[in-house]
């Protein structure tokens, strides 16, 4: 059997060749298209005494490419974020925004209204309110004296 040196080296080479034959030298080929990732806007849900509130982050958004149904008590988001297509001569070195369809979709609780529903697009922020029920809203009971 050989004695072979060791050398701590040889190890730390081998991860950096691999390293560059996954990610180049960190530029894009102008010929080669630019990635698109799948994404999924960020969503926040709260419940007040009166609403369910739904908030997405859909920056870079119009209206018309979101789509909101609600069915047996499920509500889907989905839409399509388009990659801008800019007209300078620069090309990108970097595109870290991701781009492409989304669908989401949450199970509500009985006590929403389904008639009711509203929904309000501004700044990039999608605001779905969702009503309770007459029936799930809290009733206050007063005592009587006996």
């Amino acid at each position: 059997m050989a004695i072979v040196k060791w050398d701590p080296f040889r190890e730390l080479s081998t991860i950096k060749e691999r390293m560059t034959d996954l990610f180049g030298n960190g530029f894009w080929d102008a010929e080669e298209p630019l990635p698109t990732t799948t994404w999924s806007p960020s969503v926040d849900i709260f419940e007040t005494e009166h609403e369910l509130v739904i908030k997405a982050e859909l920056p870079g958004m119009d209206e018309k490419d979101i789509e909101i149904k609600l069915e047996n008590n499920v509500l889907m988001l989905k839409g399509e974020r388009r990659f801008e297509k800019e007209t300078t001569k620069e090309n990108y070195h970097r595109v870290e925004r991701s781009y492409g369809t989304f669908r989401r979709s949450f199970t509500l609780p009985t006590f929403v209204d389904e008639t009711k529903v509203k929904a309000e697009y501004k700044n990039g922020l999608l605001r779905i309110i969702l009503p309770k029920k007459e029936t799930a809203k809290p009733k206050e009971i007063k005592i009587s004296a006996a």
